[in-house]
């Protein structure tokens, strides 16, 4: 290709709406989701020009990585803050053509050619054929050098200069010898270059003497933020088809979103569904130039080895038969489509393989799967998969043979496999009944994999196929838990109230099934209507003996009602949870949200961790995002902060790619409590922001009050009680009789509401809020809340009366559950105590306080705590542990691991992170921790006290 070269590495849009849906809201321009780490460095390199530092970097990532993206942010940056950009790109139709490349960098300033020594003025006249005689001799190249890098030395003089070079993998000889030999004489210069090549195609020249920053693929919840960016973001198990084959890489990720959008029914038929295209996307012409422009010029029997490759999924080249002599792939090799070594034949990028299905016939697909299949008598599960994909319409014994594969899978707990082979199973079943039914199977693996949209597809192919009022009852169960994870609330229980109401005799099971999911959305809206319908129906239910299938509907709807009796039925369902894996996931996760409703933290958090490590046990068990969010919250709550922000990280990446909102607005807001709790409030407010940003609150009330709690903590920390006042104050009704907002969620901010009451002066208006809330709650109540009511009442008493609700609130052992909120209890109490004179009791307090807050890391409250401490008289001196003030909680879990001997992989798969990332952070940990390698952390981390 000639004039632009190939494709830019990210995209040149040209006013083409998709470079601003990159991402929003930088001071610069749109941000660049997933590269603050990329930005943060170059903007370094752009401060070095008049400051210290390194003066060269070298980008480096694989086409579509966002390097030209970068390069233009980097050129913006500059200019705005003063520098003068020279900018050039390497062009793949002028490798040939001598300083072709740096003719194009050095045209703005070539009016300076002249003060230039005349031996280098002429020099660079001549290289660039600026001299109209031609006659003289060729000057040597380090005059031509030499002259070049004096006239962009005497360009910076005049104004820093940011030299920014793109593409230079295309670039000719001559000019990356002068940008080489300006690189190495920039120290001290009011310049810096900044180089961007393909990773695979850097110049030797720039290859081991500078710094280099490579620009990886997209972690997974910015490569989701950049699908929902799109004018038309994919749903469903398109959006996650996508995902899997963009592999984080930018370019791709958006072109295939168009495709799609384009075309939305260019999905190969049922024929041909599975012939590789089954997994699959078709590519753009854009793509096609980046991943596979070499692929129609190779051999005929590499293209087919190539296909036989790609079929079978694998990297093993034991699992390609008859794919001919090891040379085979040497011409794929040589184009840089394969990596052939160790006995495995590795695709560059996983659109190599679209790019090889693409490119085949239908007859050679299809060859290829017969081949396969012939090859795997073996394997059941695989050679089903190939028949399959070679099917060329309805067949019973096919579909037989992938039913089994999705009980098997589903057996081992894969269930996002077992959906994905049921639902294929279903497409080539002739009977339409027992297509619903396995249609129907296929929805309920999908949902426990953690795919609501999936779900939801799935569910509403069942409609056209049976009038059986069963089948049509459990299709709706399973469209209404689609929509329960987002914050269509009153649309999901449009599904699922129906359902549990017409099924009440007929099918008292699925009666309670859909109770069970209907109470999920019904406490997320926290509109009273819809427990009042639950209840209801719940009482047209046949009573059953041991009452555990109700564990959670009544948890949820009914939370403070008959304590002991649902205490007793949550011990008795724990107690016979079946051992078979198929059936103990979904009592795992109704019985650990139920046990987190209660205030059985401890129990919450042992049952969805087991949740969540069942769903990880096999490699095709999927995720859920709604395990995640609920086990983010009880670790919260429990004290253990760093794995609440590991566990709601990896509930707003599965939510993104799932559609989740409900997931995708919770978890931000619960990292941006976190990040309140220990100092960050204006980072909070801004995540706070940023998650509710567009979305309507008012119909989903638990959203509604946790928002509005993790904004009042932010504002606590920052020491504005009048506007945590106003916060909390907006969880409970403007009524003369307060009323939650929450019937569950805005009780658990009493003592809060009471306590920025009493430093804001409105401890009137708190404490009818109080005095109202007191009389609607149930005795018993839980330990937690008791003690929150404690903390409420004391802070709101007369003085004389606050002293036995302090006791009760500090003295109840079963209060350590919840370390902060003690902490809290303590504090307030250790300065009633202190304003008595009765010192030496507040010491004992604050003491206990003051741990709990440096374990949790909750700034503002440890010094809060250590000013008390001092005004009672304790000397305090530096703790052991100041080395981990500086590190964040990420990277304290990171060290963590890593001294535990985990790889950056392991790392990186417990984190879900790239390991590259697990690089970087470590990079900034070892001297935030005075250590020189990894052995060391171990001792190091020693020396602190477990965050958890």
């Amino acid at each position: 290709m000639s004039g632009g070269g190939r494709e830019r590495d990210f995209m040149d849009f040209g006013g083409i709406s998709g470079f601003d849906d990159f991402g929003a809201g930088q001071e610069d321009g749109p941000a660049l989701l997933g590269r603050e780490r990329e930005l943060s460095r170059i903007a370094r390199l752009i401060d070095a020009a008049d400051g210290d530092g390194p003066r060269v970097l070298v980008l480096t990532g694989e086409p579509g990585a966002g390097k030209s993206a970068l390069i233009d942010r980097a050129a913006a940056q500059a200019r705005e803050r003063g520098r003068r950009v020279l900018r050039v790109r390497g062009c793949e139709g002028e490798q040939d053509l001598g300083f072709a490349g740096v003719h194009q960098l050095l045209r703005p300033v070539l009016g300076g050619v002249d003060r230039l020594p005349a031996h280098q003025r002429d020099a660079l006249r001549h290289a660039l054929g600026m001299d109209p005689a031609g006659g003289a001799a060729a000057p040597d190249p380090l005059t031509i050098r030499a002259a070049m890098l004096a006239l962009l030395l005497d360009a910076a003089a005049r104004q820093p200069l940011l030299i920014a070079v793109d593409d230079a993998q295309w670039l000719d000889v001559g000019s990356l010898d002068v940008l080489a030999f300006a690189a190495r004489r920039l120290d001290g210069e009011p310049a810096v270059l900044l180089l961007a090549a393909r990773e695979a195609a850097v110049s030797a020249r720039f290859d081991r003497d500078f710094p280099h920053l490579t620009a990886g693929p997209l972690d997974r919840a910015a490569a989701g933020r950049l699908l929902d960016a799109q004018p038309q973001p994919p749903t469903g198990r398109m959006r996650s088809r996508i995902l899997a084959e963009a592999a984080g890489n930018p370019l791709a990720l958006i072109e295939l979103t168009r495709a799609f959008a384009r075309d939305p029914g260019g999905a190969p038929p049922v024929t041909d569904r599975a012939l590789g295209a089954a997994d699959t996307l078709p590519l753009t012409a854009r793509l096609e130039n980046l991943f596979a422009a070499d692929l129609p010029a190779l051999p005929t029997a590499t293209r087919r080895a190539l296909l036989l490759a790609a079929a079978a999924g694998t990297a093993q080249l034991s699992d390609v038969p008859d794919a001919g002599d090891p040379e085979v792939w040497a011409p794929a090799e040589q184009a840089g489509l394969v990596r052939v070594e160790g006995g495995q034949v590795r695709l560059r990028h996983p659109l190599v393989r679209s790019a090889v299905h693409q490119a085949a016939t239908f007859t050679e697909r299809r060859a290829a799967h017969l081949t396969l299949a012939a090859a795997l008598a073996h394997e059941p599960d695989r050679r089903a998969w190939h028949l399959a994909a070679a099917a060329l319409g309805p067949d019973e014994e096919i579909a037989n043979a992938l039913a089994e594969s999705a009980r098997r899978f589903r057996h081992r707990g894969g269930h996002a496999a077992a959906a994905t082979a049921m639902e294929r199973a279903a497409e080539l079943t002739p009977d339409p009944g027992e297509r619903a039914r396995r249609l129907l199977a296929a929805a309920e693996s999908a949902m426990y994999a953690g795919h609501p949209q999936w779900v939801g597809e799935i569910a509403g192919r069942v409609t056209t196929l049976t009038d059986d009022p069963q089948l049509l009852a459990e299709a709706s169960l399973r469209a209404g838990w689609s929509l329960a994870v987002t914050l269509r609330h009153d649309d999901a229980l449009a599904f699922l109230i129906p359902v549990a109401e017409s099924m009440a005799t007929p099918a008292p099971a699925l009666a309670l099934s859909a109770l069970g999911t209907a109470a999920t959305p019904a406490y997320n809206s926290g509109d009273p209507r819809h427990r009042h319908d639950i209840q209801r129906i719940d009482g047209l239910v046949a009573p059953q003996p041991d009452g555990t299938d109700r564990v959670w509907t009544r948890a949820a709807t009914q939370p403070f009602t008959d304590r002991p009796q649902q205490l007793k039925h949550l011990t008795a369902a724990v107690d016979t949870l079946p051992d078979d894996s198929e059936r103990t996931l979904p009592g795992l996760v109704t019985l650990g949200g139920a046990a987190w409703i209660l205030d059985e933290t401890e129990e919450a958090v042992r049952l969805l961790g087991r949740a969540r490590d069942h769903l990880r046990s096999a490699a095709t068990a999927g995720a859920n995002c709604t395990v995640a969010q609920a086990l983010a919250l009880a670790h919260f709550e429990s004290g253990s902060w760093d794995a609440a922000q590991a566990a709601a990280e990896e509930a707003f990446w599965m939510a993104t790619e799932a559609g989740a909102d409900n997931v995708a607005v919770g978890s931000p807001i619960l990292r941006a409590t976190l990040r309140a709790a220990r100092g960050d409030h204006v980072g909070a407010r801004a995540q706070v922001a940023d998650a509710i940003r567009g979305r309507d609150l008012r119909t989903s009330r638990s959203l509604y009050v946790r928002h509005r709690h993790a904004l009042a903590l932010a504002a606590t920390a920052e020491g504005d009680h009048e506007t945590a006042y106003g916060q909390l104050r907006a969880t409970f009704t403007d009524e003369a009789r307060p009323a939650p907002v929450h019937y569950h969620a805005s009780l658990y901010h009493l003592a809060d509401l009471a306590a920025a009451a009493v430093r804001a002066g409105r401890a009137d208006d708190a404490r009818a809020v109080l005095d109202a809330v007191r009389r609607t709650l149930e005795q018993p109540r839980s330990a937690r809340l008791a003690a929150i009511v404690h903390r409420a009442s004391a802070l709101l008493s007369e003085p004389e009366d606050a002293e036995p609700h302090f006791r009760a609130a500090t003295e109840d052992p079963a209060a350590a559950r919840w370390p902060f909120e003690l902490a809290l209890a303590r504090l307030d109490f250790a300065e009633w105590l202190r304003r008595r004179r009765r010192t030496a009791e507040a010491r004992l307090h604050l003491t206990a306080a003051h741990d709990t807050f440096v374990r949790l890391d909750a700034r503002p409250w440890t010094e809060r705590a250590a000013a008390e401490l001092r005004a009672a008289g304790v000397t305090l001196t530096p703790a052991d542990a100041d080395a981990v003030a500086d590190l964040t909680p990420q990277e304290l879990q990171i060290a963590r691991l890593a001294a535990e001997g985990l790889t950056n992989r392991d790392i990186g798969a417990r984190l879900y992170l790239s390991p590259r990332t697990v690089g970087y952070h470590l990079h900034k940990i070892f001297p935030k921790l005075g250590v020189t390698a990894r052995a060391q952390l171990r001792d190091a981390l020693g020396r602190l006290p477990d965050s958890d």
